[in-house]
């Protein structure tokens, strides 16, 4: 069975200013796409074809399969990560994990600051993660295509850090790219939504994904 690219949750143009449609016909519609196709393309020579999303980032893992896990992951990277946006003022964080910020870093603003350095002092390409870990909230960040599907992390909310994801709208300024995003776009309801360690289900897609859907 052949992974598809999901639909964005929002219109193209729903987070203008912050994010372009045309960053996201280029994000999503080739990039994204991109990776989908190649990774179908390797399924019928890997015996995967009836595997989950996740199944085959793990396969692909284990056997050292650089090619098929680069891409297969960087699907699931960033069905996550439109899931993490919102159009502006749309969504706060709220209960538990207002309380859990608040808890673990003081103050909204303190997570975002520390959020964006860890993402923008990442070196080269990757993705900027806040995820729970024994009941907290932690801030980490992994290179190019990795992702929390093969570290047993518990992910919340990621930013993409990738080139691609903002030259068009900032160039090269990764700091303000990423300063705007997470002051101005996040989806903390998704983020909230994720406190029940499922969030790694919500980016998958295939046999095993639907049947536990």
């Amino acid at each position: 069975m052949a992974f598809t690219l999901p639909d964005l949750p929002f219109a193209k143009d729903a987070l203008g200013p912050h994010m372009s449609a045309e960053t996201l016909d280029y994000h999503h519609g080739k990039h994204h796409k991109a990776y989908v196709d190649k990774t179908n393309g390797m399924l019928a020579e890997k015996g995967l074809e009836g595997a989950s999303l996740v199944e085959v980032i793990k396969t692909a893992k284990e056997k050292g399969d650089k090619g098929l896990f680069n891409n297969s992951a960087q699907i699931w990277n960033h069905s996550f990560f439109w899931q993490c946006l919102a159009p502006e003022g749309s969504t706060r964080p709220s209960g538990k994990l207002r309380d859990m910020i608040a808890s673990d870093f003081g103050e909204e603003q303190n997570l975002l600051e520390k959020l964006a350095t860890e993402s923008v002092n990442h070196f080269a390409s990757g993705w900027g993660w806040l995820v729970l870990n024994n009941g907290k909230l932690e801030i980490t960040s992994l290179h190019d295509a990795d992702t929390p599907v093969v570290h047993g992390m518990t992910p919340l909310l990621t930013i993409d850090v990738w080139e691609h994801a903002y030259y068009i709208d900032y160039r090269n300024e990764r700091p303000r790219f990423v300063k705007t995003v997470l002051e101005n776009i996040v989806n903390w309801d998704f983020v909230a939504q994720n406190l029940d360690g499922k969030g790694i289900e919500r980016a998958d897609q295939g046999a095993r994904a639907k049947a536990h859907a």
